[in-house]
């Protein structure tokens, strides 16, 4: 699926460009994000997805397939498994910098790819997520980015990097009408089932003998509208 994203950050394009390859820097304002390691190109780190109940780890590397500086136009290509299950999870992330009034609009363009438990909620909803997380991302970007480097020095030993961060909760990112109807889909699902194994245990005892077979007919006439 392709995702869609905007936003704008009071800095100069030079500015945010640097900022953004800055995966150190940036990875803080990235709910559920680890990096374990950066070389410059590769990144390799874990997201952490809590699903309901259930809280999902993903591990993977991220690689730079582009950086073009005078386009200001870069190309992030990331991949990661589940450490306890089979869920997947790949994305093309292409960012564009231009300038806007003063500032810096960000462009980004996500090919998704998801399975496993994060999928049962559809584009919709990761739409939805997507958008309330881009937009945490954009506001924590502007305050790194407009903050004093005197005030930064000041933070850093008080509020140093969680080596486990919360994970990202994907209901209560989309917000409660997007969690009633993942809801409601799970009702309907389970309404479903419900159904299938009651037609499964009826269609099991027509097959009995000869007696029981003429009982099950006699039930499904009377049924029968």
């Amino acid at each position: 699926m392709e995702l869609r994203h905007e936003f704008t950050v009071p800095v100069p394009v030079e500015d945010a460009w640097h900022a953004l390859l800055d995966i150190e820097r940036v990875a803080p304002c990235l709910p559920g994000t680890v990096v374990e390691a950066y070389d410059g190109r590769t990144v390799k780190g874990s997201v952490k997805v809590k699903v309901g109940p259930v809280t999902v780890n993903y591990r993977g590397t991220a690689v730079f397939d582009e950086q073009d500086a005078a386009a200001h136009r870069l190309v992030l290509v990331a991949s990661g498994r589940e450490t306890r299950g089979q869920g997947t999870a790949r994305a093309t992330v292409t960012g564009t910098l231009s300038e806007h009034e003063g500032g810096t609009a960000v462009s980004v363009l996500t090919d998704l790819a998801v399975t496993g438990r994060p999928a049962q909620f559809g584009r919709g909803v990761l739409a939805e997520v997507g958008d309330r997380l881009v937009g945490q991302f954009a506001q924590c970007l502007a305050e790194r980015l407009t903050e004093r480097p005197a005030e930064a020095a000041a933070e850093e030993p008080v509020q140093p990097p969680r080596a486990e961060p919360e994970p990202v909760d994907l209901l209560r990112t989309a917000g409660l009408p997007v969690a009633k109807r993942a809801a409601g889909a799970a009702a309907a699902l389970g309404a479903l089932a419900l159904l299938a194994t009651r037609l499964w245990r009826r269609r099991r005892a027509c097959r009995a003998p000869r007696r029981r077979r003429r009982s099950c007919r006699a039930t499904w006439r009377r049924r029968r509208p």
